[in-house]
């Protein structure tokens, strides 16, 4: 059974796997056995990451490359397969949010998240896929959202890029699954992070909603959505295809417009 979810010898690509989710995520893959790869913007964090990483036993090859430019994305990768080889893995993480009303949002802003959300997945997957496809051998997870199937209020820009990336993960099934690879998608539910912080505090009022309005009763951890990664990068999941997989303690089979709630 263990060697269902052995990755020794796999190389994995987290954009994004710096900090949060995509940090988790690149810890579970990396204690699974496979090799890390992870990419950032910032040099303060892929030089903090290569340390957090280090904590976990986990070597890490962190890198400076913008997901996206195809040539700094090009750049990035040919690096990695020069270093420890092609990627066998990739998870679309990298990724931002701008919480503006729609009247409000310059079109600039609304173009950046489509462009780091939507445009960047497709610019590194077609970069990766085709060598892929040439070892009949590939994994790609998508960082989708429970925003690509429902809207809210303030996040045109997410929740839309988040949508397409729904069906752009389909379209890449439709087209590379006779080469034997899977693509899928995660959507988290409300993930306990530095981000979320904040609004985590007991009496906090969206607190209360995702407590009381999550059949779990908590918070999703991290790690909740990684050990979902692991199953979508291991050969448990080689039937597994064009899926969304919802890590979300089970928020949106008890959702239902509620007055007063719609903020959720």
């Amino acid at each position: 059974m263990n060697e269902l979810f052995d990755l020794t010898g796999k190389v994995a690509l987290i954009t994004g796997g710096t900090h949060g989710i995509g940090m988790a995520i690149g810890k579970v893959l990396g204690k699974a056995g496979a090799k890390i790869c992870v990419n950032d913007l910032s040099g303060e964090k892929l030089e903090a990451c290569r340390e957090e990483y280090k904590k976990d036993g986990i070597d890490v090859l962190a890198l400076k490359f913008d997901v996206t430019d195809e040539a700094d994305v090009d750049r990035g990768i040919s690096e990695i397969e020069k270093e420890v080889g092609p990627v066998d893995i990739l998870v679309n993480n990298a990724g931002i949010i701008k919480r503006v009303p729609i009247l409000d949002m310059p079109i600039s802003d609304f173009k950046q998240v489509i462009d780091v959300d939507l445009v960047a997945p497709l610019i590194v997957a077609k970069r990766v896929a085709p060598g892929m496809i040439a070892k009949r051998s590939g994994k790609i997870i998508n960082m989708c959202s429970m925003m690509s199937i429902y809207g809210r209020n303030s996040v045109s820009a997410y929740a839309s890029a988040k949508g397409g990336l729904k069906l752009l993960t389909a379209n890449m099934c439709c087209e590379w699954a006779k080469y034997n690879l899977q693509i899928n998608g995660i959507g988290p539910g409300y993930i306990a992070t530095s981000q979320t912080a904040p609004i985590r505090e007991n009496g906090h009022p969206f607190n209360d909603l995702v407590m009381t309005r999550t059949p779990a009763g908590r918070w999703g951890e991290p790690e909740d959505v990684a050990n979902a990664a692991l199953f979508l990068a291991s050969e448990a999941s080689n039937f597994v295809n064009g899926h969304i997989l919802f890590v979300d303690g089970g928020i949106l089979a008890n959702f239902g417009y509620v007055k007063g709630e719609n903020d959720l």
